[in-house]
C-alpha cells in the first residue's frame, strides 16, 4: 500500500544552516507518529514542509501520491496545528472557529460545534479566548485542525508547557481521533508523551532522522 505521506531524501537549510539533512519517512495512513527532538531541532520545520509551508532544497515530499510544490503547494484535507494559532483575543471560541470555517466554506455550524465537544469545550461559553487557559487555547487549536473532518492531522508540540492534567486530556483527544483511524504526525520535547499514543517513533537530532522505536508487537 501506497504510504498516505513520504518524504525522500528532504533537506532544508536557512542562511546557509542546515536543518534538516537527507531526511526520508513513510507514513502509512491511520497510524500514529511521534519525532521526538530537542527545541531547534527541526522538529517544526520538518512539520511546515509536509504541510507545504516550505519548500525543500533537495528532495521530495508527498501526501497522498501528489508532490508538493508541483502544481500542488497545499495538501488537502489536513488539519494542523502548528505553534499557536492566532486566535482572536476578544471573540469566544465558537466566533473564531466560525471566522475559521468560512475561509474554506467547509465546515458549517454543526460541524464546529461538535469538534468544540470532541475536544470538551462548550460552544456557548461566553469566555473571551483572551482569557483561556493555555490548555483551552490547545483544545481550541486541536478543534480547528479537526472541524472540517480532516483525516490527516499536524500536531506540533500538543502538550508543551501543560499541566499533567491537561496533557491526559489531550492524550484522551487523540485516542478518539485515532480510533475514528485518522493519520496523526505529532511532536515533543518529551519522549513519554509519545510512548503510549504513538505506532511508530521517530528522533530528529543534528539535521537527521532516525527509529527511535518501531511498531509495536
Amino acid at each position: 500500500m501506497e504510504p498516505i505521506i513520504s518524504l525522500k531524501q528532504v533537506s532544508k537549510s536557512f542562511s546557509g544552516r542546515r536543518v534538516l539533512s537527507g531526511i526520508s519517512l513513510n507514513v502509512e495512513k491511520g497510524s500514529t507518529v511521534g519525532i521526538v527532538g530537542t527545541n531547534g531541532s527541526g522538529k517544526s520545520v520538518l512539520f511546515n514542509l509536509i504541510c507545504g509551508f516550505l519548500i525543500p532544497d533537495r528532495g521530495q515530499v508527498c501526501v497522498r501520491g501528489q508532490i508538493l510544490g508541483k502544481g500542488r503547494d497545499f495538501p488537502e484535507n489536513m488539519g494542523v496545528l502548528i505553534n499557536s494559532p492566532g486566535f482572536i483575543g476578544l471573540n469566544t471560541g465558537l466566533q473564531n472557529l466560525r471566522y475559521l470555517a468560512g475561509i474554506r466554506g467547509v465546515a458549517g455550524d454543526k460541524e464546529i460545534r461538535s469538534a468544540m465537544q470532541k475536544v470538551g469545550l462548550d460552544p456557548e461559553d461566553k469566555t473571551k479566548v483572551e482569557h483561556y487557559s493555555l490548555g483551552m487555547k490547545q483544545k481550541l487549536g486541536i478543534a480547528q485542525a479537526i472541524m472540517e473532518n480532516q483525516d490527516i492531522l499536524i500536531l506540533d508540540e500538543p502538550f508543551n508547557a501543560l499541566d499533567y492534567k491537561t496533557c491526559n486530556d489531550i492524550k484522551e483527544i487523540i485516542r478518539i481521533l485515532q480510533a475514528e483511524g485518522r493519520t496523526i504526525l505529532m511532536t515533543s520535547h518529551n519522549y513519554d508523551d509519545l510512548e503510549t499514543l504513538c505506532t511508530h517513533i521517530y528522533a530528529i537530532d543534528e539535521g537527521k532522522l532516525g527509529i527511535y522505536k518501531g511498531r509495536r508487537g
